[in-house]
């Protein structure tokens, strides 16, 4: 398998990449802005492959970062839109460049990245995004978090609509609204908070749906949570 993983270099984004590449038969490109940390995860297997990548930039050359994909494999089988942003703060509080940086994050930057990695997709790809459970329908919404749940519920609805739009292509697009799970930005917006699923436990859960939810699920919305929130 030919997969992607944009923000793979901490967190759920770095043990799905360990998960995945695990396999020698796939083939992991790795999307993040942080240059050592994906010299880091490059350097654990050959078949790991890194790109230095600001979504949220609007000087982002993405027709150079088709050509590099293109040097290391044909096609797309798998999309994994794993980058996110979170910065927990009153709604009348949040400065407008934190609001706006996580719109770029969580649904401008995976939006764009789709429609620019869309003509190397194959037949029976898999798109996952990403999401939370603030953005899920319905859900407990908690305060200081409604940037963030309002745009992880743009990437619901948008994973929606291009399951629709790209039904002729035969690629399939899904999404995972994720409880919260123990990482480094979790810990960083709510310190001294300990969520029951660690990141490891839950890329486990991600990589298996990557790689066979196309084959039961399209243009859906899934919570994964065992807990609240």
């Amino acid at each position: 398998m030919n997969i992607i993983i944009n923000g793979g270099t901490r967190g759920i984004g770095r043990e799905l990449v360990l998960k995945l590449s695990h396999d020698n038969k796939n083939q992991v490109f790795v999307t993040g802005r942080n240059k050592i940390s994906l010299n880091k995860i490059a350097s654990l297997s050959g078949n790991i492959h890194t790109y230095e990548l600001d979504i949220t930039s609007p000087e982002t050359d993405y027709e150079l970062l088709t050509k590099s994909i293109k040097k290391h494999f044909k096609s797309i089988d798998i999309l994994i839109n794993n980058a996110g942003m979170l910065v927990s703060k009153p709604f009348t509080e949040m400065h407008e460049d934190d609001a706006r940086k996580m719109m770029e994050t969580n649904f401008f930057g995976p939006a764009f990245l789709i429609k620019k990695l869309k003509p190397i997709m194959s037949e029976g790809s898999h798109i996952v995004n990403i999401a939370s459970m603030g953005g899920f329908q319905g859900s407990v919404k908690f305060r200081g978090l409604s940037y963030y749940s309002a745009s992880k519920a743009a990437l619901a609805s948008l994973s929606e609509c291009l399951a629709s739009e790209f039904s002729d292509s035969k690629i399939s697009v899904n999404c995972l609204a994720l409880g919260s799970v123990q990482t480094e930005m979790l810990a960083e917006a709510f310190p001294g908070y300990k969520a029951s699923v660690t990141a490891q436990e839950i890329s486990e859960f991600i990589s298996y749906f990557a790689l066979n939810g196309h084959k039961f699920f399209n243009g859906k919305i899934l919570p994964v949570a065992i807990s609240t929130p």
